[in-house]
């Protein structure tokens, strides 16, 4: 027979221990408390770091920073004032200033209009097609990666050398072009409305890693040392015109009553499921009757396509593996876009990125010589790369 001392000893033990319990809530909120300062910790410095900036940032150290340009210009007597904010932009202009600036991706059409309206002479240290063509300076153009000297009239480029351009643009009439040809030169030079605008891909010139290669020191001097000011806006997303559209929902795009019969239809498929579902009993593993080699599979597909005479599925099939090979071979995740996989091996090669991305991204070909002719390129550029990496873990 149980006794009530019994009975109260053993409610005891089974009750839970409230020191204990704090002691376990003081331990996750401790954690809770570590992690949360660790996230803030780092969100500060990657946001305060001068290498963590973007490329062409006068204030980044990293290898696609400009640093080094904005104090060689500071060397040279040229007052640098590194701006993030519209506003502060057109407030500091004046008329002995050269106003610079990256592609101003953030922009709309109109804001970078009224974004370079006070200057006299406007820079753009890098460039889209369509900001080309918006400043009325030209269009995009291919040429040969090799060294090019100015050959123009603009005297500021008469002592810059050489340099060898990753891009190069197509002059509108009237503009000049130099550091190429008449039909794809890599610096625009143009007069639209009394402003001077310039227009040159330095991504990569004008950048810390390379800016001591050729003539890119001299042409960043001739192009940013020819006023004693230099207003450089650093465009970003935290300063942009653009706004937001709102995004269409189901509800918005479709009748009402579509909304009620689609939820309708969903019960009716979970009801027949759970109707039908009873009647099954457990799942049997069993093997499939035919194993089909990969080969063969391949080979169907193959003669499909040729028996098609699809040669621009065809291309993209081998475009898409090469890419899938070559994001492997770089370091990059599998799923790496052509521009990743064009910016990896540009670099790795050291040639230019233009080239690169028309061939892993470009216009398809449209018969069996243009097939062939792509799928011989992307072996010569997987051959390529193997190459540099073998050379890289070859032993001294």
């Amino acid at each position: 027979m149980t006794t009530a001392t019994e009975l109260e000893l053993t409610s005891t033990a089974d009750r839970p221990d409230p020191r204990r319990r704090l002691k376990a809530l003081i331990g996750w909120a401790v954690v809770a408390a570590l992690v949360l300062l660790g996230v803030f910790v780092a969100t500060q410095v990657a946001t305060q770091m001068p290498g963590g900036r973007g490329g062409l940032d006068p204030e980044g150290v990293g290898d696609s920073g400009t640093r080094a340009l904005a104090e060689l210009l500071r060397d040279q007597g040229v007052e640098i004032e590194v701006l993030r904010s519209r506003s502060e932009v057109r407030s500091a202009l004046d008329a002995d200033a050269t106003l610079a600036m990256a592609n101003p991706y953030t922009l709309t059409d109109e804001g970078v209009a009224d974004l370079i309206e006070p200057a006299d002479r406007v820079v753009f240290l890098s460039a889209s097609t369509h900001l080309v063509a918006f400043l009325g300076l030209g269009d995009n153009a291919t040429a040969d990666s090799t060294e090019v000297e100015a050959d123009c009239d603009v005297r500021e480029f008469a002592r810059v050398g050489s340099i060898r351009p990753d891009r190069v643009f197509a002059p509108d009439p009237g503009v000049q072009g130099c550091f190429g040809t008449e039909d794809a030169a890599a610096v625009l030079v143009g007069e639209v409305d009394g402003q001077k605008r310039t227009v040159v891909e330095g991504a990569r010139l004008f950048s810390n890693a390379y800016l001591a290669e050729n003539g890119n020191a001299a042409l960043a001097l001739a192009l940013l040392g020819q006023t004693d000011k230099v207003v450089w806006y650093v465009p970003s997303f935290t300063d942009t015109d653009i706004e937001a559209a709102e995004p269409d929902t189901l509800g918005s795009l479709t009748p009402g009553w579509v909304t009620p019969a689609i939820l309708m239809l969903m019960l009716a498929a979970l009801a027949a499921g759970l109707w039908r579902g009873q009647r099954f009993g457990p799942l049997v593993a069993e093997t499939l009757p035919v194993t089909v080699r990969a080969s063969e599979t391949m080979l169907g597909r193959a003669r499909l396509t040729a028996k098609a005479g699809d040669a621009a599925h065809a291309a993209e099939a081998i475009r898409d593996g090469s890419r899938r090979r070559l994001a492997r071979r770089l370091g990059l995740a599998v799923q790496a876009s052509a521009d990743e996989v064009a910016d990896a091996a540009s670099d790795r090669l050291r040639v230019p990125r233009g080239s690169l991305q028309t061939l892993l991204a470009g216009p398809l070909p449209t018969d069996d010589a243009g097939l062939v002719e792509l799928a011989r390129r992307l072996s010569e550029l997987e051959d390529a790369v193997d190459d540099t990496l073998r050379e890289m873990r070859r032993p001294e």
